[in-house]
């Protein structure tokens, strides 16, 4: 599976930590998605995928999901492009 980030954007505080999120599409998907990742520390990351603007295959999500489980190099993509839209002044 190929990905292509669309924006990304993160924030810190220190009650919540960083959060961020990404748009993407995958190659072959009629609907792009968005991540959002949360870390306390920056070190340990929780998401939730989204379809990004209207409800598509229910199937391509989950196989997106599974990709994204299984792939740590495409996981870790989207949090880097979330990182490298983090403020100057965050963390």
């Amino acid at each position: 599976m190929e990905l292509k980030v669309l924006n990304a954007r993160m924030e810190f505080t220190e009650a919540d930590g960083y959060v961020g999120k990404v748009a993407f599409e995958v190659e072959g998907h009629k609907e792009p998605y968005e991540i959002v990742l949360q870390s306390k520390k920056g070190k340990e990351w929780s998401y939730g995928l989204f379809f990004l603007s209207q409800p598509g295959d229910e199937d391509q999500i989950l196989e997106v999901e599974d990709w994204l489980e299984e792939d740590d190099d495409a996981y870790y993509s989207l949090i880097d492009a979330a990182k490298q839209a983090l403020p100057a002044s965050g963390g």
